[in-house]
């Protein structure tokens, strides 16, 4: 009788140590978020990640934020590495959020090098991004940073994009093939930050003001 209440409690104690392993690893990752919302220099709203389209030619995700707390369609969402996506839809309580893997979405980017500019697509691979129209002369190495040029207005300038990973030239044709691992964790993160941008110009001041209390 005694072996069994000692192991009934062993067992509530390994589920308390699950769940306590499941909050340190949570804490970290809102510890990530909060240092990366100090480096944004526009105003954020933090947001969680609610479902995941299980659709497998589409990467896109559902975040507890929606109109009711200013969310607007166009808004780019980051997470603790980099650039995230943008929201697409917007409902009053949740909000639907295009990934930069998506094969239908595309950001103006830059190397942080140098400045080099082009254009990051998405390949449906939640690890891969295509730099498309890049000559085969264009000042670009393996191991680049490419950040967020904020040409077209829709993303701030300087966010981080993507790492170059791979550049293949092939003889007789005009541009290289680049591939590129967005820093973002888009299997990963949980919790997001909504970027509010003046040059947006939808949300009114007093609920910026409310979202950064």
């Amino acid at each position: 009788k005694e072996n069994k209440v000692l192991s009934a409690r062993n067992l509530v104690l390994e589920r308390k140590a699950q769940r306590m392993a499941s909050l340190e690893a949570e804490n970290m990752s809102l510890r990530e978020l909060l240092s990366a919302s100090d480096q944004v220099d526009d105003k954020v709203l933090v947001t969680s990640v609610t479902a995941v389209d299980p659709d497998p030619y589409t990467q896109q995700i559902l975040i507890d934020k929606g109109g009711s707390d200013g969310v607007f369609v166009g808004q780019p969402v980051l997470d603790a590495y980099g650039l995230l996506g943008q929201v697409i839809d917007v409902l009053p309580f949740s909000s639907r959020v295009l990934m930069i893997a998506d094969s239908n979405h595309a950001v103006p980017v830059q190397v942080n090098r140098n400045g080099v500019r082009a254009i990051a697509t998405g390949t449906g691979a939640l690890n891969e991004l295509e730099l498309i129209y890049v000559p085969n002369t264009a000042d670009i190495k393996v191991g680049d940073m490419l950040v967020s040029s904020g040409l077209g207005g829709r993303y701030p300038k300087g966010y981080p994009v993507a790492t170059v990973s791979s550049i293949r030239n092939t003889p007789g044709e005009s541009f290289a093939t680049v591939t590129a691992e967005p820093t973002a964790k888009l299997d990963r993160s949980r919790h997001l930050l909504l970027v509010f941008t003046d040059e947006a110009g939808r949300v009114p001041p007093e609920q910026l003001w409310r979202n950064e209390e």
